[in-house]
């Protein structure tokens, strides 16, 4: 398994960004790479991805969920795994850090390369710097989810 880790600080309250990032099905907005986002129930959703070629499905489930503060998840089938965890944390009333980590299992030679290569790396970062441009462009939420999912 290989680990990233990236933050982002993002000029918006953190209710806003919170909100926001509970919004899956948007995600292909902000998220090189996705194409595409189902929410199936309030723990599972169904992705659709292609990334250097290579296309992929999977579905993953929300392992633990916190309002205004973490959102955990896993995969759940396809061939992707990973698991990972966003965090948020308040600055101030207008600014908010938001704390991406993920667990994945680099699979075939082009995935493991880009891996050694730091691509992974660069690509959540960038897909968190999207994600702080798309929210402050918006200034609001296009939504929310603000349930309770706690861990099995």
């Amino acid at each position: 398994m290989s680990m990233v880790k990236e933050s982002v600080e993002v000029d918006v309250p953190l209710h806003t960004a919170y909100n926001q990032w509970t919004q899956f099905e948007e995600f292909p907005k902000f998220m090189e790479g996705v194409d595409e986002v189902v929410q199936l129930d309030e723990r599972r959703s169904h992705w659709r991805t292609s990334i250097a070629g290579v296309s992929r499905e999977f579905d993953t489930e929300i392992v633990d969920q916190l309002s205004d503060e973490r959102v955990a998840w896993r995969t759940t089938g396809g061939d992707v795994r990973q698991k990972g965890v966003v965090t948020f944390q308040r600055l101030d009333d207008s600014h908010t850090r938001i704390n991406l980590a993920v667990d994945f299992t680099p699979e075939g030679v082009a995935e493991k390369a880009g891996d050694a290569l730091g691509l992974v790396d660069r690509r959540v970062k960038g897909d968190l710097l999207r994600f702080k441009d798309y929210i402050e462009q918006r200034g609001v939420e296009g939504g929310g989810w603000r349930g309770r999912i706690r861990p099995a």
